[in-house]
């Protein structure tokens, strides 16, 4: 074998050396990003469980109760609401229909009273003491005969809501609604505000056309007295009701 041949085969030695370098250098790549990817794939799923237990640990400490009683305050208002609304369904029927003749039933005078009561606690807290009776003897004829104003009771009602003290931890309102030997009485007392009223330009006219409505219609028949005893304001409406009848019997 001479020098040329001695050459080529190390040539040929080496090369195969370098290809099996090349091979295994490549292999090794290879295996390092597998080992790579399959390490970002771990850290990806370790990631997941990380963030699933964070999650899990930030519902477990909400209170299961909060999400009860934020419920329970939606029905309560939507309830509050359709009520409120079936309320005033029943008054504006009352003004549109059974109010627009001379006179109406003290029952029906009442019972338009107590769903104006039923809408203006929508201004009220549920923890404001408010009291409303009523002391009625529906054996009464006259509790069931056309001889009551109607809406006459509005004005002092609409009034111990408007003027009331709604912050004190002693505010009341007071409502009594009261028809017996054939007379029909109605109580309004509230503890007033602190603050004045703002004044209005058109303020007081209901005040008036109460008194006004009265005389008119009942003259020496009725009753309003209206006085305040240190912070609480009273409003005392009564009205004979036989007597009336009697005298628009003997009219005719």
């Amino acid at each position: 074998m001479n020098a040329a041949q001695t050459g080529l085969l190390i040539l040929g030695f080496l090369a195969l050396i370098l290809a099996g370098v090349a091979v295994y250098l490549s292999r090794k790549l290879q295996q390092v990003k597998e080992e790579n990817r399959e390490g970002e794939n771990r850290f990806h799923r370790l990631e997941e469980k990380v963030g699933k237990l964070e999650l899990q640990s930030l519902e477990s400490k909400l209170n299961p109760h909060l999400f009860k009683n934020i419920l329970n305050s939606i029905q309560s208002h939507a309830f509050q609401t359709y009520h409120a609304l079936d309320k005033l369904a029943n008054v504006l029927d009352y003004i549109l229909y059974e109010s627009r003749g001379k006179f109406v039933t003290p029952k029906a005078e009442i019972e338009f009273s107590l769903n104006l009561i039923e809408i203006n606690k929508i201004k009220i807290s549920p923890l404001f003491q408010l009291k409303v009776k009523t002391k009625v003897n529906e054996n009464e004829p006259l509790y069931h005969q056309q001889l009551l104003a109607p809406l006459i009771s509005i004005d002092l009602i609409e009034n111990a809501f408007k003027h009331a003290d709604l912050q004190s931890q002693d505010a009341f309102i007071s409502i009594v609604m009261e028809f017996r030997d054939n007379f029909y009485y109605l109580t309004v007392s509230n503890k007033m505000s602190s603050k004045k009223p703002i004044r209005k330009e058109k303020s007081g006219i209901g005040t008036e056309t109460l008194e006004q409505r009265l005389k008119l219609i009942y003259k020496e028949d009725y009753r309003l007295e209206r006085f305040v005893e240190g912070d609480v304001y009273t409003a005392h409406l009564k009205i004979n009701l036989l007597e009336y009848k009697a005298k628009m019997l003997a009219a005719r």
